[in-house]
């Protein structure tokens, strides 16, 4: 047995199941029973890494086709969401007019669609195809960035803003979803935070573009802020139908795989995660299923609680710096380093997550400096350097703990069905926080902003408390089914039916 095969516990043949039982007991994998499998399933679990490659290799060439991608697709699409922050810094709500809280609700709409669509996207990609699902989606939120760059007044911004979020609705669970059909829990957690390091990279990218793009204020007779909306745009646009060619697809449909790649990719996902189901659709008594369990409605509120602090911070982060003082351009610059901080933090914990394989510990690490970080904010208003420092602290925490909490919860849930709802959910749900974050920074607390840090702080502590909850019901179900019999009377189709739910999972905690 080669020794990266080793190290992920996969068996190469028959004979090196002896054991198996006990390692993925140990390892919180799910263990399908592989020392008395059934005749149709021994064959799938035992299929050997083909003679022309390794493990290690085909686990690089997936990394290269699915993850830059994907990580492109999302960089995109959370700039065209959020660059409406660094067009605010150049005279968009002057130009239109907005007065009172217009301009928040201008931000709040977007996620009106945004958190409705969810699920139904995620069943949309299934049954299409993610190439063909993703790459239609992110045209039209492209096209729709465009017109709100040409939008005359207040309800033109509303009613561009509603339709990007229906068009980018299915971006971030689809392409969690997608993510997490390829990679065992043990090594996706790297590859999760790089994916959603690229809304930390849309941050930083966001503020040099804008500080580039206002430059072109009074070109053809437009303000600065709507070349922004127009640039961004159409780039998104030209990229969306190259990436209807290179999007990748589930691993039982990848072209661009061999055969024998193939059957090893789909061998080592089910020794880790089950079978997957992925030849049935998603019925409604399927949706209905997932929500009996509470550890999705736990899973909703990780997520939830920080979803605030992140969208405060991606929409108001420029107008928190604008007070201390800079030029627009000044401020869009200083709006860079904070991002580009939080994405290298973000890889760090990623890396000692896989590394331990844990999740719990290194989503409190992260919140605690983020609840430091707005308590700075909260209590210190006359040092800018300490203030500004904050914001690091701030992204750093709040952009490392959402990828690992999304992760977590992601591949904990056993098989496509439980995993495409569940996850639509999580972050459906979750973006809920979307709209109270677009009203917790408004123009008449400025410059101290003391409601919006307090608000800020008492969701990431709602967020820490559902974790510790999760934890706990995680580990409390391992144990349970460690000092349980096994259910011999499930057939292989009840657990794959089951996912999670099995009495032969384990959670990864």
């Amino acid at each position: 047995m080669r020794n990266h095969e080793k190290s992920t516990g996969f068996p190469n043949s028959p004979e090196s199941s002896l054991g198996h039982d006990q390692l993925y007991t140990n390892n919180n994998y799910y263990d399908p029973n592989i020392t008395h499998p059934g005749p149709d399933y021994d064959a799938d679990l035992h299929v050997q890494c083909p003679s022309h490659t390794t493990e290690r290799k085909l686990v690089a060439k997936i990394d290269l086709r699915v993850i830059p991608i994907l990580s492109i697709l999302y960089l995109l699409a959370f700039l065209d969401r959020t660059n409406i922050g660094n067009a605010n810094i150049f005279g968009l709500s002057k130009e239109l007019g907005l007065t009172g809280v217009q301009y928040n609700t201008a931000l709040t709409i977007f996620f009106v669609p945004y958190i409705l669509f969810e699920i139904p996207s995620n069943i949309f990609l299934k049954r299409l195809k993610p190439h063909v699902w993703l790459s239609a989606c992110m045209f039209l939120f492209g096209l729709v960035t465009v017109l709100q760059g040409l939008v005359k007044n207040y309800s033109g911004l509303l009613a561009t803003r509603f339709f990007l979020g229906l068009a980018e609705s299915g971006m971030f669970p689809g392409c969690f979803y997608l993510i997490g059909m390829w990679y065992n829990r043990s090594e996706a957690q790297r590859r999760f935070s790089f994916f959603f390091s690229s809304t930390t990279l849309a941050g930083a990218f966001g503020g040099l573009l804008a500080s580039a793009i206002g430059k072109m204020n009074g070109m053809r007779g437009y303000l600065g802020w709507r070349w922004i909306f127009i640039l961004e745009g159409v780039l998104t646009c030209v990229i969306a139908l190259i990436f209807y060619f290179v999007i990748p697809d589930f691993p039982e449909e990848a072209k661009w795989l061999g055969e024998e790649e193939r059957a090893y990719v789909k061998a080592r996902l089910r020794a880790d995660q089950g079978r997957s189901a992925a030849e049935r659709k998603i019925t409604a008594r399927d949706v209905g299923n997932v929500f009996k369990d509470f550890k999705i409605f736990v899973g909703g509120f990780m997520y939830f609680g920080l979803i605030v602090p992140a969208y405060s911070g991606a929409y108001f982060i420029p107008t928190i710096i604008r007070t201390y003082g800079y030029t627009p351009i000044g401020t869009q610059l200083h709006s860079v380093p904070p991002w580009a901080a939080a994405f290298g933090f973000a890889m760090l914990i990623a890396y000692l997550s896989d590394k331990t394989r844990h999740r719990f510990v290194f989503t409190l690490i992260p919140i605690l400096m983020a609840i430091a970080g707005f308590s700075i904010l909260l209590t210190v208003h006359n040092r800018l350097n300490l203030q500004y420092g904050a914001l690091f602290l701030v992204t750093m925490g709040v952009y490392s703990a959402m990828p690992v909490i999304v992760c977590w919860f992601n591949l904990n849930l056993g098989g496509h069905h439980r995993r495409a709802v569940g996850t639509a959910w999580q972050i459906g749900f979750g973006n809920i926080g979307g709209i109270i974050a677009t009203y917790s920074f408004q123009t008449r607390d400025s410059p101290r902003f003391k409601p919006g840090y307090s608000i800020c702080i008492g969701f990431i502590c709602l967020s820490a408390l559902s974790c510790c909850i999760y934890f706990a019901a995680c580990w409390m179900q391992n144990r349970n089914r460690d000092r349980s019999p096994r259910d011999l009377s499930l057939t292989e189709f009840e657990k794959t039916e089951k996912g999670d739910m099995s009495s032969d999972y384990r959670y990864l905690l």
